[in-house]
């Protein structure tokens, strides 16, 4: 099955003055059609970039240094602006972490929608839209500026002119980041119902390691520009076999016991400024050996995942040994 994104040896540095940061580092990733896919990992790790780079929306200050990505096989590091605007409206929806700076403040929301259907869009096929997504009186909402309605209400508009045109994938880029918690859980299902009902595969970068596991069928965890592990969401975060991964599973609150306290990972996220040659993990890991320290892990796959870690293959013989105790 051709995959509907497909992103080969990424590499994306970002320049202030004479500062360079390495945000992507070789990144590989593909989507098959209608897959859910979770991109998890610490401020800075890398998600965002990636999620801007599908629709080749990287700051200014950003430059490709190496690789591609392609929707639906158009590479999109080479194309014309014109059919990347094509692209960008027609195959790819977008959802941010602020739904009022995505907005226009300046624009009732029905106009905003109608800009997004296209001009043969009417009052009825707009009210339809927004009733979608679950919001109540959309006729009131579609006269409505994005100041006079709430954080849920602005985002299941986002949502909407995300899905307006059944695109092929969505990229979700911390989507519940600005709510009330209690609507966290209403606008994910939303989103992945919306996803499900175009046909669109799912990109959902997020902090949140539980959400992820309960909507996407697969997973990959960035750590310092590099996907350090992925695979299927079940098999990851119950048996993880990087220690970066296993780390943020233990900080991550909601399956702790009474009493018991989460584990901050030690140190501080990677700063890099040229492509790692060591494992930008392990000043951070309490497995980390000399190996790690000067020589650069490669993906491989362990046990139905790919890692990027010398001694994922020991850990899996460690943990059957003791399984079998």
């Amino acid at each position: 099955m051709t995959p509907v994104v497909d992103i080969a040896g990424l590499s994306v540095a970002y320049r202030r003055g004479d500062v360079r940061v390495q945000a992507l580092d070789a990144v590989d990733l593909a989507v098959a059609p209608c897959e859910s896919v979770g991109i998890v990992g610490e401020s800075g790790s890398g998600k965002s970039t990636l999620g801007m780079a599908v629709g080749r929306l990287l700051a200014p200050n950003a430059a490709v240094e190496g690789g591609d990505v392609r929707v639906e096989g158009r590479a999109l590091v080479a194309l014309a602006p014109a059919e990347l605007r094509r692209v960008r409206r027609d195959r790819l929806g977008f959802v941010y972490q602020n739904p009022m700076s995505a907005l226009d403040p300046t624009m009732r929301v029905g106009r905003q929608v109608a800009l997004v259907l296209g001009s043969e869009a009417r009052g009825d096929a707009i009210e339809a839209l927004l009733a979608r997504v679950g919001l109540p009186e959309p006729g009131r909402v579609a006269t409505s500026f994005p100041h006079e309605l709430s954080g849920g209400m602005a985002q299941r508009v986002v949502i909407a002119l995300a899905v307006a045109r059944s695109p092929a994938v969505v990229v979700a880029d911390e989507p519940t980041a600005s709510l009330d918690a209690t609507l966290k859980g209403v606008i994910l299902d939303l989103l992945d119902a919306q996803r499900a009902t175009t046909g669109a595969s799912l990109l959902l970068l997020s902090h949140d390691l539980r959400s992820v596991a309960r909507r996407c069928a697969r997973v990959a965890v960035m750590y310092g520009g590099r996907i350090v592990e992925t695979g299927a969401s079940t098999r990851v975060f119950e048996e993880p076999r990087h220690p970066y991964t296993r780390a943020l599973l233990r900080a991550a609150p909601g399956q702790e016991r009474l009493g018991q306290m989460l584990e901050p990972i030690a140190g501080v996220p990677a700063v890099l400024h040229e492509p790692a040659r060591a494992c930008a993990y392990a000043p951070r890991c309490d497995r980390a050996i000399d190996r790690c320290r000067i020589e650069r892990p490669l993906e491989r796959m362990v046990d139905g995942r790919v890692v990027a870690c010398h001694r994922a293959e020991e850990e899996r013989a460690t943990r059957r040994a003791g399984a079998t105790a």
